[in-house]
């Protein structure tokens, strides 16, 4: 469930007790369709760990403030930040909570550069699939709290995103904490997440 870092990739090492050991960074990549919940738990992880928070509108805000969104430019921009962010935050020894909206196909490029890149800082990678019944993502779609982040917020859009892109699938390069948000209160998640990454308490 999680990647190891670069110099952990030996036969015979117990991936999290190994991280541990060495004091190995961590990005948390929480991700999930829509209105699954992503940001919500990772900021009860955040207040919890005391890990940063770098949700996936962060970018997007940034680089929209300037470049109109949707162009090559913009997506470029976003995913140059994205990247570099990541990758400078495990070289620096910070621990990070990141969130995303993850296609199969289409995202495992990004995935897997973002992976070699925190690897090779010493870090590591622990994926967290949210996830939850179709009718509940609908439900949720349209809070308030989605409308005032820019975030999507119809049911109509919901619905083109889903039939168009594979947002259900796991990432292939490492096995997921997957939770069921629908089941779950975002604090049950958190602590979850904590648990099974043995993530410090603050």
């Amino acid at each position: 469930m999680c990647t190891s870092p670069a110099s952990m990739d030996r036969p015979g090492n117990t991936l999290l007790d190994s991280a541990s050991k060495y004091g190995a960074v961590k990005l948390i990549f929480i991700y999930g369709p829509p209105a699954v919940g992503k940001l919500t738990v990772a900021r009860k992880l955040a207040r919890m760990t005391g890990y940063k928070l770098y949700h996936n509108h962060v970018s997007i805000d940034f680089v929209k403030s300037v470049f109109e969104f949707g162009t090559p430019t913009f997506w470029r921009l976003v995913d140059k930040f994205r990247r570099e962010m990541l990758e400078e935050a495990a070289k620096e020894g910070i621990d990070v909570i990141f969130t995303f909206v993850y296609d199969r196909g289409s995202d495992d490029e990004f995935v897997n550069d973002v992976v070699r890149r925190v690897k090779s800082q010493g870090g590591m990678v622990c994926f967290v699939r949210l996830y939850c019944d179709p009718q509940e993502l609908a439900r949720r779609v349209n809070a308030k709290s989605r409308k005032k982040l820019g975030k999507l917020v119809t049911k109509s859009e919901l619905a083109r995103m889903v039939k168009k892109f594979n947002l259900a699938s796991e990432v292939p390069i490492a096995g997921s904490l997957s939770l069921d948000t629908g089941s779950l209160s975002a604090e049950q998640a958190a602590t979850a997440i904590a648990a099974r990454f043995r993530l410090p308490r603050t």
